[in-house]
């Protein structure tokens, strides 16, 4: 059939159309979307101004460096991940972007755990996905099963009455054993004996940003326990006890609170920006180091404060009969035990875990990440954000 002329001026007006404004919005892409509450201690995001590396002394990559470099400027540090062999493809996802922007130079070794045996298929592709080393250990039995004192109706019941306040994974025996192995029990596996420093990383994670120093060196060189990148709130429902057991363990323990002028107990204890966060959580703020990323000291774990906390908390139940996360009980004992100047923000390394990011602005050295961007989700997802808390309390070092 033949188009009328009316039809076909019609129809090629709109192909105009089309293209100029398929030209404006790649011309001028959509402003980078800021959070709509305001707080009083953050007007903007910090990432927003341009970031460098963080002070020396740094080292940078060399021929030490190299895969079989024999000695090596390498310290006593692995790349750690949790992962089942089913999250294989999420996992070579992380591995690419984790090499790509840092690990290609510096060539620390991976080292995978899983509660089954890994499979062929799972060591070959990801051996092949990086030039260092790669081990793959199976969690002992006795790290990752219920514990014995474990009531299981108790936990059944415990579970329902989550599931009513739609605590995520409540039923799911699975999540809480994996929350209590990253909390207490990880350090524990005799592969990591050894081994001081870790990189936390988990499948279908990002990071966009070239890093061009050692990481694990400068946490050795700067006296640093802990590195974060995001700073968030947990779900109070899940954790309604998880202050409370702390504050018995502290009553029982003042000798491992440090004090005042050093710890971050302020923000643990913040109740004025989300109070009824603190309500439900009994004076908790809630408030901790997202854990999917963390770049830590083990010796801070294997310490007689933590492993005391730790044994204290396991003992009492609350990572089955309620929804205790290693973040949270991590990121109490650090702001309690810990030195405040020993916990670092690496503002300076681009990572997503969804729904959010640490999106900085180091020019010329990220691709994919939208400078400031905290979130792509809905602008709900911003009062999430506990970071002006811990810049408040704490700084931004």
């Amino acid at each position: 059939m033949v188009m009328a002329k009316p039809m076909r001026a019609l129809a090629l007006a709109s192909l105009v159309l089309l293209l100029y404004i398929t030209f404006q919005v790649l011309r001028n892409p959509p402003p980078i979307k800021e959070p709509r509450i305001v707080y009083p201690d953050m007007k903007t995001d910090p990432n927003f101004e341009e970031t460098h590396e963080p002070p020396p002394p740094i080292h940078r990559v060399d021929s030490s460096y190299a895969p079989n470099a024999s000695p090596s400027s390498r310290i006593n540090a692995t790349i750690l991940s949790l992962v089942r062999n089913e999250e294989l493809d999420g996992m070579l996802q992380s591995m690419r972007d984790l090499e790509a922007t840092w690990n290609h130079k510096f060539n620390y070794p991976w080292t995978f755990f899983n509660d089954k045996p890994f499979t062929q298929d799972f060591k070959d592709r990801t051996s092949a996905a990086t030039n260092a080393s790669c081990s793959y250990h199976l969690i002992p039995k006795d790290h990752w099963a219920v514990p014995a004192w474990i009531d299981k109706s108790l936990y059944k019941e415990s579970a329902k009455l989550l599931g009513g306040k739609d605590v995520q994974y409540a039923g799911m025996v699975s999540y809480h054993q994996m929350c209590r192995w990253n909390s207490g029990m990880f350090y524990r596996h005799p592969a990591l004996a050894n081994t001081r420093y870790y990189w936390r990383v988990e499948p279908k994670v990002h990071f966009f940003c070239n890093v061009e120093y050692d990481v694990f060196r400068y946490m050795q060189d700067h006296n640093k326990t802990y590195g974060f990148t995001i700073n968030l709130y947990d779900a109070p429902a899940t954790m309604p006890t998880l202050w409370p057991e702390t504050l018995k363990f502290l009553d029982a323990h003042p000798e491992y609170l440090k004090d005042n002028d050093s710890n971050s107990r302020a923000w643990l204890e913040d109740g004025e920006r989300r109070p009824e966060h603190n309500k439900i959580a009994n004076g908790y703020s809630t408030c901790h180091f997202w854990s999917n990323f963390e770049i830590a000291d083990m010796e801070f774990w294997r310490s007689k404060a933590y492993s005391d906390y730790f044994d204290h908390l396991d003992r009492s139940g609350g990572f089955f009969y309620e929804r205790w996360g290693d973040a949270p009980v991590h990121s109490i004992a650090l702001g309690l035990f810990e030195d405040k100047s020993k916990i670092h923000w690496f503002r300076d390394i681009g990572y997503q875990h969804i729904p959010y990011f640490n999106c900085p602005n180091v020019p010329g050295q990220c691709s994919g990440c939208r400078t400031g961007l905290f979130t792509d989700g809905e602008d709900f997802l911003y009062k999430e954000d506990c970071r002006p808390n811990w810049f408040k309390y704490v700084g931004m070092g």
